[in-house]
């Protein structure tokens, strides 16, 4: 696994409490939001590994519902616990943002910021810009 994968690995939790924030649901269609989001390769047993220990650790619930087209499906939702977990990582994360900020900033800075394949700031999507 790449260092970027892993680093993007460490966001499930919070992608997910922030998707069950915004509705509960279930597995599938946890797994079909994440993709949107932008998380392509995401594992589906990994998924389930992850909401299972986010159960135990008392930010989700989870029950049973019968389905109209197939068999019953779990379908999750956040629990109190888990908004005040989501509340914590929204925090953690703008303080990251404006690390993350300054640092690409200042890479463009550089005389010898070296674009990814002339595309502009590494990682960023962005054109290196000079200010």
């Amino acid at each position: 696994m790449t260092v970027h994968g892993s680093e993007r690995r460490g966001l499930i939790v919070p992608v997910l409490l922030l998707l069950l924030a915004e509705r509960p649901d279930h597995g599938y269609e946890l797994l079909q939001r994440l993709r949107a989001f932008g998380w392509s390769d995401c594992d589906s047993a990994g998924v389930y590994r992850v909401l299972r220990g986010m159960e135990k650790d008392g930010m989700l619930a989870s029950s049973w519902r019968a389905s109209e087209t197939g068999p019953a499906r779990r379908r999750y939702e956040i629990t109190p616990q888990g908004a005040m977990e989501l509340a914590l990582w929204f925090l953690r994360l703008g303080e990251l943002h404006e690390t993350l900020h300054v640092f690409l900033e200042r890479y463009a800075q550089l005389p010898t910021a070296v674009p990814a394949r002339g595309t502009g700031v590494p990682g960023t999507g962005r054109r290196a810009t000079r200010s």
